[in-house]
């Protein structure tokens, strides 16, 4: 004897296009999850490991910059690594809606959180840009001089950083899109 869904001429649910669609958003929600893992990460850590020192007349004496010198580099960085922790731990999830591809409610819960790092990375992504153009052009009405024609090493690693982090923000952008539309789509 046949099952009731069979036997009233549907197909069960593993074997619906839909399905098999929400499967794909789901796997490519993974590898997502995964490249902005490695950007966040990365981010963090070349802003965390940024210094460079320069001699000042003498070798004793001498100029330092360090991402720690800006509250807003220090901010970046604690943002970038709550983000990339985040996104670790949201890989678990992200397993089981490959496995359970019509999954609602943790899908929702994924939006709601990924909603609230993609807020938390843009502001120290923000906050950090905003001193990194300082940095690059300086401001001559508040006596701000740019500092990245002495510190070189020091505003390409600052620099590199933003493009990781801003592209993180990107891809998070897109994970929220893609868990509206598999939600739009059960």
């Amino acid at each position: 004897m046949k099952t009731g869904a069979i036997e009233l001429g549907h197909k069960t649910s593993d074997s619906t296009p839909k399905t098999s669609v929400n499967r794909g958003i789901s796997i490519l929600d993974f590898i997502l999850r995964i490249v902005a893992v490695i950007a966040t990460l990365a981010s963090a850590i070349a802003m965390g490991t940024t210094n460079e020192s320069l001699p000042f007349f003498t070798q004793f004496i001498r100029f330092r910059a360090t991402y720690d010198d800006l509250p807003m580099f220090t901010f970046f960085v604690v943002a970038n690594s709550i983000v990339s922790v985040y996104l670790f731990l949201s890989l678990a999830l992200s397993i089981f809606h490959i496995i359970r591809s019509r999954a609602q409610v943790s899908r929702i819960v994924l939006i709601f959180f990924d909603t609230g790092m993609l807020a938390l990375l843009t502001a120290g992504a923000s906050a950090a840009a905003a001193i990194v153009y300082l940095a690059h052009k300086g401001n001559t009405k508040t006596n701000w001089f740019a500092i990245c024609q002495q510190f070189n090493s020091f505003c390409e690693r600052i620099s590199g950083s933003l493009i990781g982090s801003f592209g993180a923000i990107l891809l998070f952008i897109l994970l929220i899109l893609l868990s509206a539309v598999t939600l739009s789509r059960s």
